[in-house]
């Protein structure tokens, strides 16, 4: 698998405190990444760098080897990343369907518009939403309502996909989908896919590689069952439950 998305030494301070301190990631084509921590680790920091919301005061941000550290977001969206958001972001006086048709509203022309109305079609249903395309999106439930946003997220299709939470609030059956939609991401279209998210179980289950973040530091990195076992790990985030 080539490497499509790197962050090397990335710091960011917030007056005197540092929120990411020479942080490494790296994630591949085909690849499910977790990054999990305590609360303040600087996941979403670092969800904010990689996504050109901060510039980072150190480090570098790479996209198939080229840097975009100066890059806007709307560029690394033009050029393959997507995101959510630990609050959902969907525009909820549009319809679900209407939501995937302004994802892909950049490329333009109405000559167009019939194709991209198939693309948001094909997605809802990949994401078991087509029964909601005509339905507000501001009233859907919060499981539906995030999957909704991870499909807004595909409906162009995305080279790197940053999921930040998207189980919470999710019932079990819609982290299955959640899960099956990520896998065939991955597995058949070769994305980069990084996720956060506190439900361990689930990242444990879903991703081939785990990240774990404390005080702004990388703690640990490797395989879920090495990162499971990891007692430093425990300490610092996992508690006894990782042993049950």
């Amino acid at each position: 698998m080539s490497q499509v998305l790197a962050a090397t030494g990335i710091g960011v301070r917030f007056g005197g405190v540092r929120a990411l301190d020479g942080v490494d990631l790296a994630v591949h084509g085909g690849e499910v990444c977790g990054l999990i921590g305590p609360n303040g680790a600087g996941k979403t920091t670092l969800f904010d760098v990689v996504s050109g919301i901060r510039r980072p005061d150190e480090g570098r941000v790479l996209l198939d080897g080229r840097d975009i550290s100066r890059r806007s977001p709307v560029w690394r969206a033009r050029h393959g990343m997507r995101r959510t958001f630990q609050r959902q972001q969907l525009f909820g006086q549009l319809t679900v369907a209407d939501n995937l048709l302004v994802a892909q509203e950049w490329r333009g022309g109405r000559r167009k518009l019939a194709g991209r109305r198939s693309r948001a079609a094909a997605v809802l249903r990949e994401c078991g939403l087509d029964a909601l395309a005509d339905s507000y999106a501001g009233v859907l439930p919060v499981g539906q309502a995030r999957m909704a946003e991870l499909a807004r997220a595909l409906a162009d299709p995305p080279r790197v996909l940053l999921l930040d939470e998207p189980a919470s609030g999710m019932s079990g059956e819609e982290r299955g989908q959640l899960a099956v939609v990520v896998r065939h991401l991955a597995d058949e279209e070769g994305c980069a896919v990084l996720l956060v998210e506190h439900n361990v179980a689930f990242v444990m289950e879903l991703c081939s590689r785990v990240v774990v973040l404390d005080l702004g530091t990388v703690l640990a990195e490797g395989d879920a069952a090495d990162v499971r076992e990891n007692p430093a790990v425990r300490d610092a985030y996992l508690g006894t439950a990782a042993s049950t």
